[in-house]
């Protein structure tokens, strides 16, 4: 299943995507025109085509753009798929024909469903981990190439369909693993010194030992709350959202770090880079602070001018300047009044939520300003969509990176020793443009949060 990898798929435009979609329906593809070639060149960088070595006007469709169109076909209804002949007319040699089962994807899922139902658990989970990973990338292509919403959710309800499989299987593996522990007959492989074939190895269980951990979390968290994975995945389904393994984790709690040893998650913000992002950006009157904590941004903030409205997943019995006491909410299930309501100021939670956080204020809240204190890595990655969609389709307009660390933001209620912080920060900024988006650059500038305290005696440097 090579073809389906964890990158962003190319959009191919509409010259292009005539051409891929006729290659693929007739096996090849000869074109004429000069825009046919430039596209159809295009898409061989891409890897949706390959050119004749004899002729150059000829050519053929890949793997990753016959399986992917053959999957959305499998699942699509009429007109949920853009129509190659609503693009250029090309020439085709019709007794050259490749088409697979269409049905392909659905019967996947289904087999995966049987196994498990079967008690055949491992098989399950490899079969179940293939149609995620062709769900997921053709829901991604649906909706690169214009397909309607309708067939895009129609992929990502698959996708939830094998997600959940492959977590049930995975919690049973793990289970079974268990029990073979407790006997005694667990193995990292098959070496020599193994008495007989009731040893259970990892290999047989198709888990590294790092994934029948985290299959354990999912089995405690289940205890605790019946049915949480699977209301998990159908609440991504429902906000509209494609439901991935990252943001199950997220939704789940399946840390490294228990709940106990995280506490409530909370590291406040020192004052030395309110004042930074205070001396570099202006916002709206009223600001939005989805996860205040105990208020460590907007006291400053309020010192600042500016009003602020107080939220966040926890009660820390917050309350703003004029003894307004926070709300308490999931910010990733929260909703606006109206679109850009507030510019938004937080130092976001960080772990597994964090990707999914910064990608719903933008998707949901799609705020005029907003500005986030992210760790540098921040800029980095590309297997989280959520990440891939605030960096690449909406990326920041600045960003301030500290050349000189924080003070360390110790975690809530910390009692060791203090340390200086030994992680690179930045403040993001998105703006939103004149066009309604959020551009395509990011400005990147070096400070350092020294050149920007307040006067002594100002006062202001108290919490």
């Amino acid at each position: 299943m090579g073809v389906y990898e964890s990158v962003k798929l190319p959009k191919p435009g509409p010259n292009g995507l005539a051409v891929i979609m006729t290659a693929v329906h007739d096996g090849v593809v000869i074109v004429a025109e000069q825009k046919q070639i430039v596209a159809a060149n295009k898409a061989v960088s891409n890897r949706y085509l390959s050119r004749d070595k004899k002729d150059g006007k000829t050519y053929y469709p890949t793997d990753r753009a016959r399986e992917l169109l053959i999957t959305l076909q499998g699942i699509a209804e009429p007109g949920d798929l853009p129509d190659a002949s609503d693009g250029p007319t090309v020439a085709v040699v019709p007794e050259i024909v490749s088409v697979a089962d269409a049905s392909g994807l659905v019967a996947t899922v289904e087999r995966a469903r049987a196994l498990l139902d079967e008690g055949d658990i491992v098989n399950a989970r490899i079969v179940a981990s293939v149609a995620y990973a062709q769900a997921k990338t053709a829901a991604q292509f649906a909706e690169q190439i214009g397909a309607t919403e309708k067939l895009i959710a129609k992929a990502r309800r698959m996708q939830a369909d094998a997600l959940l499989i492959e977590t049930r299987a995975k919690i049973l593996i793990a289970d079974k693993w268990d029990e073979a522990q407790s006997a005694g007959r667990t193995f990292k492989g098959r070496p020599k010194s193994v008495p007989n074939e009731n040893a259970f190895t990892a290999d047989q269980a198709g888990l590294s030992r790092k994934e029948i951990h985290e299959a354990r979390k999912y089995a405690a968290a289940e205890q605790r709350e019946p049915g949480i994975v699977e209301r998990a995945i159908q609440a991504r389904i429902s906000a509209g959202l494609a439901p991935t393994r990252a943001n199950l984790r997220a939704a789940v709690g399946t840390a490294s770090a228990t709940k106990d040893e995280r506490g409530n998650n909370l590291y406040e913000t020192p004052p030395e880079a309110m004042f930074t992002l205070l001396a570099l950006e202006t916002f709206s009157a009223m600001l939005l602070e989805p996860a205040c904590g105990r208020g460590a941004i907007s006291h400053v903030l309020e010192l600042a001018g500016y009003g602020v409205v107080l939220a966040d997943l926890i009660d820390y019995g917050t309350a703003d300047q004029h003894g307004e006491l926070q709300s308490v909410q999931d910010f990733l299930t929260s909703q606006p009044a109206e679109c850009g309501s507030y510019d938004i100021v937080t130092n976001p939670p960080y772990g597994d939520v964090l990707n999914a956080f910064v990608a719903h204020a933008l998707r949901v809240f799609r705020p005029r300003k907003m500005a986030l204190l992210l760790n540098l890595n921040f800029l980095c990655g590309f297997a989280d969509d959520d990440r891939n969609f605030v960096m690449d389709d909406c990326p920041p307009a600045r960003a301030y990176v500290f050349k000189r660390r924080l003070p360390m933001m110790h975690r809530d209620g910390w009692e060791g020793n203090k340390a200086s912080s030994r992680m690179n920060t930045a403040w993001f900024v998105w703006e939103l443009q004149e066009d309604g988006t959020y551009g395509d650059c990011t400005v990147t500038r070096r400070v350092d949060w020294k050149d920007y305290l307040p006067a002594e005696g100002s006062g202001n440097l108290s919490q």
